[in-house]
């Protein structure tokens, strides 16, 4: 039997499958597509992500550096600058990769990892057994018996509808969002910062929403690829769409719109495909659940929302590393009651704090005076470096926290970078197990009879007011201590919460709670 059938290869599914695999479980992943997607998708990873693939040691291969990631000195909050320079450190991390270039890397840690990708294949429908799923697969691929079905294939999922789930949530169709690759004047590029200078408007910085009083536009370059321009705009009601396939011409009219002068463009030349992308309104739903029995849903297929500050991969990624190790403890047979549970309880705030973004940005962008009016008081507020922090943490998904027993500060949070005896916090992730970071030299002991599935590092660790922490393979922190001695009830208290009972009796000669 499969332990778990992930439908859809994107980003998720395929994350989702190597986090299972590092995780002791079998994962089968089924893609619809017959070959990888070669359009044009997202253009970054923005947030905690950044991080979170560090730590899978997959960051100097997207970033092209064996640098460590660095928080990002600025980005933008509905198209107004969001200055975090002056901070002295903060969660926001930024990472300029087309998904494409993702995907690849993905598929190559899938392929090292000795995973299954079935290209041509859907599911079809399902039945839950005593003790599994029957996965239907599309005609001519038969059927699989698995542990765990989990619907990993976008906003129109399949699975989704399968299980029943609801998709709750608001579509507008007042904004009119048009993509394009096209190259651009000689010389209206700046190159130091990668923005573009347009005569008789001014200048359009790179990777950021800029707004006028028309509209919106998004000038942006990435490293081999031709230049990427978007524009929105909220037309009068009365005023026609074209029906037709988007074309230079219209994108170009978009621009004079929005920016006041002409943009010349023209085709790109190289290696397609393009960009050449036109979408009417938005959508923002988040599934009414994220289970259905041994059915899960992760990225698009349990939420979608606007584009406004990237944080679609940033909330992908993180739902299918959270889901792999519980579905894996589970397969493995040692989840505490209420972990599968927990996928949900943990992971849908975090959505409805990214749809509460996208949803509230728009209000920022929208021409008027009114809204010019609110940008003004709004900027105001972002001057000031408390409200730019925490704008930056919602950004960066690190103001959710998960429920913990524990009440240290750092408890339900996401690891922060840190050194143990000279060694990065990435780089003991890079297993995916559950780690205890003891920096008394007195826990081994008590963690021992948990050494089946959690590893320990002893060591200095270089963080101010804490001397242990227990990091779950998510890299969020089940309990932490900034005692020089640490109860050994507390920490076998968080133990078997998160990771079970021991795997014999007893925890060892420090006592504690029995398995």
């Amino acid at each position: 039997m499969i332990d778990v059938v992930i439908a859809g290869a994107g980003p998720n599914g395929l994350m989702l499958a190597c986090e299972l695999v590092l995780a002791g479980a079998r994962p089968l992943v089924v893609e619809q597509l017959r070959e990888p997607a070669t359009e044009p998708k997202a253009n970054g990873l923005v947030g905690q992500v950044v991080r979170l693939v560090d730590r899978r040691g997959l960051h100097a291969a997207l970033a092209g550096t064996d640098e460590p990631p660095r928080p990002a000195p600025g980005f933008v909050f509905g198209a107004l600058p969001l200055d975090l320079s002056r901070l002295d450190d903060h969660p926001l991390h930024l990472l300029p990769v087309p998904q494409r270039r993702l995907e690849q890397v993905l598929r190559s840690r899938a392929v090292e990892l000795g995973i299954e990708v079935r290209w041509g294949v859907a599911v079809t429908g399902y039945t839950e057994t005593a003790d599994g799923v029957r996965v239907d697969l599309s005609p001519g691929s038969g059927a699989v018996e698995a542990r765990f079905l989990v619907g990993a294939h976008g906003g129109h999922s399949t699975v989704r509808r399968l299980a029943g789930i609801g998709f709750p949530g608001v579509t507008n169709d007042d904004s009119v969002s048009r993509s394009v690759h096209a190259e651009v004047p000689a010389g209206w590029v700046h190159e130091p910062t990668g923005s573009l200078d347009v005569p008789g408007f001014g200048r359009v910085p790179g990777f950021r929403h800029l707004r006028t009083e028309r509209g919106l536009v998004v000038f942006a370059r990435l490293p081999g690829r031709p230049p990427a321009l978007t524009t929105v705009e909220w037309p009068a009601a009365d005023e026609p769409v074209p029906d037709g396939p988007l074309t230079l011409a219209e994108m170009a009219a978009s621009l004079r719109r929005v920016l006041g002068a002409d943009v010349p463009l023209t085709a790109p030349t190289g290696d397609g495909p393009f960009l050449l992308r036109r979408l009417v309104g938005q959508n923002s739903r988040i599934a009414e659940r994220y289970r259905a029995g041994r059915v899960f849903l992760v990225g698009d297929a349990a939420h979608v929302h606007w584009g406004i500050g990237g944080p679609g991969l940033n909330l992908g990624l993180q739902d299918a590393v959270n889901l792999g190790w519980k579905l894996a403890a589970a397969v493995n047979g040692w989840a505490p009651a209420g972990l599968l549970d927990s996928y949900e309880v943990e992971r849908m705030p975090a959505s409805r704090r990214v749809v509460m973004s996208t949803q509230a940005q728009p209000a920022l962008v929208t021409p008027g005076p009114e809204v010019t009016a609110l940008r003004e008081w709004t900027a105001e507020l972002l001057a000031d470096a408390a409200n730019a922090r925490r704008v930056a943490e919602m950004m960066a998904g690190a103001d959710v926290r998960y429920p913990t027993r524990s009440d240290h500060e750092l408890a339900g949070g996401f690891a922060p970078d840190l050194m143990v005896d000279g060694v990065r916090l990435a780089e003991l992730c890079r297993t995916a197990r559950p780690l205890l970071v003891d920096g008394t030299g007195t826990l081994a002991a008590v963690a021992e009879p948990w050494s089946d599935r959690v590893d320990v590092v002893a060591g200095r660790l270089d963080l101010t007011g804490t001397t242990a922490l227990l990091v779950r393979p998510d890299s969020y922190v089940a309990w932490a201590s900034s005692d020089p001695a640490p109860a050994a009830s507390s920490l076998v208290d968080a133990l078997v919460d998160t990771f079970g009972a021991p795997s014999r009796a007893g925890v060892g000669a420090t006592g504690g709670r029995p398995g």
